[in-house]
């Protein structure tokens, strides 16, 4: 019995931080303007660095394709 109340509380307290609820109500009411501001600005940057990530991506996978053929192209001959 005792293990099967401490497995309800776990969950519930999984779920809790998963989807943000503190015993207040929504955890999110208490933030200040400055924390939004900074949580946007935040976020700004993570999808910018998101973009530069996905160019280095192409770039490397691009460099790889043109040297596997000229080393084709070297085989050829």
């Amino acid at each position: 019995m005792v293990v099967l109340i401490v497995a309800i509380v776990m969950v519930a307290s999984i779920i809790r931080a998963k989807y943000g609820y503190s015993r207040r109500g929504r955890s999110n009411e208490g933030i200040s303007p400055e924390e939004r501001a900074e949580n946007l600005r935040l976020r700004d940057e993570v999808k910018e660095l998101k973009e530069r990530l996905k160019v280095l991506e192409r770039i490397t996978v691009e460099k790889e394709n043109s040297l596997s053929r000229e080393i084709d192209g070297l085989r050829d001959r």
